[in-house]
């Protein structure tokens, strides 16, 4: 495959001024959102071949959250592509400030593994809204659904407008040598230097989604039974192969008894047995095997069965955990939960900080002060007090990580940002102006340039 006439043909296509239009960008996100519609029994079973994922699984967490993101889109597109007027100072009256949304021009965009529709087209309609042509990667491990992706774009769109890569790190080794306007990444932290490094080397901007170790703390003013239905929901959601899970549990000691009861008895009525429609595997065998590498079975409170040919691990939840346990030092991306415990909440916040900051972090409390301290202690991409996961259904909200999970943002208006250059324009009258900017220069005209300037 020659990417280099591919990124070509986008580039020229882009440079035909045609993507900038609003109503071609208009009419190609309601293509792309009717042709996977039409296709949602194609999409379907890719996946279900990929993890096991059932309909309503894929629907609810993956292509709804792409149908989502084209509507509002498709409804905010005018209001987003409309300079922007901004306060013009005094000294240049009479003039007018403006901030223009341009389209970068041809963008890459690496998707994810864990869910390879919603972390691979929800950048892509970014990307199409702000009037980018683009070259997607999505990634190779769950080969059917990249398949799937490719199928559906390649065959309906042309190739100098969208064009989807199938293949795995030699495709993309190679796509990361050509000098786009804009790189989208998600992915883990060690494969998002690698991107970044090779996107210096052009000087080509990125974002990167990474990820971390997201902590779930749970004080003694918290309703146990809603913070532990919504933390094993956010956990175990596609086997704990989400990037904003918690990863691990801090429970407030006097309330820890009664809170590991209450996990069990949840995981016992959730119903995550092999098969179940409501649960999947794991992506493949290497990481089957690294995640029960991390199930030390003397800290087996709930859980640890596994099977080998299904790539099924159960939920399993770990207790006695220290932060020194080999289960604390690495993203568990999986269906393992470790419970630490904590007196003093000040000092576990402080634990916490000597950390890498994660993509994500929730707080179950309804002490006020507590969710400020909370709040102002720690640095996270972003989270919930009293939920989990849901905060990437907030339209208004930026979705992103912090230094180790990741840099840049994305999601409604913060995407169509993310794939555009904020153009900044004076617009200045032939009459008005005063003199005492020219030469030759007194001290009368420094007085009025400190005066007004």
């Amino acid at each position: 495959m020659n990417y280099s006439q591919i990124f070509k043909s986008q580039k020229e296509f882009f440079n035909s001024q045609t993507t900038k239009d609003i109503a071609f960008r208009k009419k190609n996100l309601l293509k792309l959102k009717n042709v996977l519609k039409d296709n949602e029994s194609l999409l379907f079973e890719a996946i279900y071949k990929d993890f096991r994922k059932s309909e309503f699984d894929t629907f609810a967490n993956e292509l709804n959250l792409v149908y989502h993101e084209i509507d509002y889109l498709l409804k905010n597109i005018n209001r987003l592509s409309k300079p922007q007027k901004v306060k013009t100072g005094i000294a240049l009256f009479p003039g007018k400030s403006y901030i223009y949304s341009e389209p970068l021009g041809c963008t890459l965009i690496i998707g994810a593994w864990n869910y390879p529709y919603s972390l691979t087209l929800i950048p892509l309609v970014s990307s199409m809204a702000a009037g980018n042509t683009s070259i997607i990667k999505p990634s190779e491990l769950p080969a059917n659904a990249m398949h799937a992706i490719a199928e559906l774009i390649n065959t309906n769109f042309p190739s100098e407008y969208l064009y989807v890569v199938e293949g795995g790190i030699p495709e993309t080794t190679e796509l990361l040598k050509l000098p786009y306007d804009k790189i989208f990444f998600t992915g883990s932290p060690r494969v998002g230097r690698i991107v970044y490094e090779a996107a210096a080397k052009n000087l080509t901007p990125v974002t990167l989604e990474l990820g971390g170790k997201s902590p779930a703390i749970v004080t003694d003013s918290a309703d146990l039974e809603v913070a532990v239905r919504r933390i094993i929901w956010g956990k175990f959601l596609n086997a704990g192969q989400t990037c904003v899970a918690p990863d691990y549990l801090l429970v407030e000691e006097s309330i820890k008894p009664k809170l590991m009861e209450l996990i069990k008895q949840k995981l016992d009525v959730f119903n995550y047995a092999d098969g179940a429609e409501n649960y999947v595997s794991i992506i493949n065998k290497k990481n089957f095997d690294r995640v029960l590498r991390l199930i030390e079975p003397s800290k087996v409170f709930y859980g640890g069965e596994h099977n080998e040919n299904t790539l099924y691990i159960q939920p399993t939840i770990l207790d006695n955990i220290t932060w020194n346990d080999s289960v604390m030092q690495e993203e568990i991306f999986g269906p393992v939960l470790p419970v630490l415990s904590y007196s003093d909440f000040n000092g576990m916040l402080c634990e916490i900080t000597k950390r890498e900051k994660p993509l994500a972090a929730y707080l179950f409390t309804e002490n006020k002060q507590q969710k400020m301290t909370f709040l102002k202690t720690l640095s996270f991409g972003g989270g919930c007090i009293n939920d989990t996961l849901m905060h990437l259904t907030v339209d208004s909200l930026p979705f992103g990580g912090v230094g180790n999970s990741g840099m840049g943002n994305y999601h409604g208006d913060f995407g169509f940002i993310t794939f555009s250059h904020q153009k900044s324009i004076l617009d200045r009258k032939n009459w008005g102006e005063p003199a005492f900017k020219y030469p030759p220069y007194s001290k009368t005209k420094l007085n009025w340039i400190k005066r007004f300037m």
